[in-house]
């Protein structure tokens, strides 16, 4: 692939009280109508070696954490701040490719952060612009990115967060990587300064599972932050893809 997927994956930020850092509430027309980021993730997939599909999913999600924290995007004249707003000021864009050998050490080079999972690797880069990528991204691929988990995933523990797939939906290990990133983005918006420290204290330890179909009936309908996909690849604009269920945000729920 020579330039960038015009159609990345977005999310549609959860309805709820917005944290000072989290974009402003602004028409779709709007939004469309700035200029456009996406934030790159890169999974590294060694042909000997590719990592289970749930460890990646996970560390994708960790990455956009990682990011979203870092003092470079946070601090008003950090390196990272004003690319960082102007993304979540328009669609909030994420594209995930994957590199081995020789393109991950190129990569990698490139400022950014590498997060390293039980045995998969992906790193985050700050936001560039929809048709800036650079040159050491840009003819990395971002179809076929397919991966498997050796072993079903185990029960995910009860008192740590977990970004719940749709059973719905059959998305690429990609695709998949990137909503884990969305809803995880959705927590982080959600949380109070003292949640997010203790979260980030914890390494952001959470799971990434798909949802029997009854659970996800009830999480779809609960309150918590649910990603909309807009619908440029792979599935229906307007999927329910990942709810955000974070133990915090749990908390606040009606109880009914």
């Amino acid at each position: 692939m020579t330039s960038p997927d015009p159609r990345p994956s977005t999310a549609v930020p959860h309805q709820g009280d917005p944290h000072p850092d989290r974009p402003a509430r602004r028409p779709e027309a709007e939004r469309d109508a700035a200029p456009q980021f996406v934030l790159p993730l890169l999974v590294r997939i060694e042909k000997a070696a590719p990592p289970a599909r749930t460890d990646a999913l996970e560390t994708a999600a960790r990455a956009v954490l990682m990011l979203l924290s870092d003092e470079r995007a946070t601090a008003a004249d950090g390196a990272w701040a004003e690319a960082v707003r102007d993304w979540q000021d328009a669609r909030i864009r994420k594209v995930v490719r994957r590199a081995r050998g020789a393109e991950w050490r190129r990569a990698s080079a490139l400022p950014g952060i590498t997060v390293t999972g039980h045995a998969a690797e992906v790193r985050v880069f700050p936001p560039v612009p929809l048709d800036g990528w650079p040159k050491e991204l840009v003819k990395l691929q971002v179809s076929g990115t397919d991966l498997d988990d050796p072993e079903p995933p185990t029960a995910p523990d009860d008192g740590a967060p977990v970004l719940w797939l749709s059973p719905d939906l059959d998305m690429s290990a990609g695709k998949a990587m990137a909503q884990a990133g969305h809803g995880a983005q959705l927590a982080w918006w959600e949380l109070a300064d003292a949640e997010r420290a203790a979260w980030r204290a914890a390494g952001f330890a959470l799971s990434v599972r798909t949802a029997e179909p009854a659970r996800w009936a009830r999480l779809a309908a609960s309150g918590l932050p649910v990603v909309r996909d807009a619908g440029f690849t792979e599935i229906a604009p307007g999927s329910c893809t990942v709810v955000a269920d974070h133990p915090a945000l749990r908390a606040r729920l009606p109880r009914t």
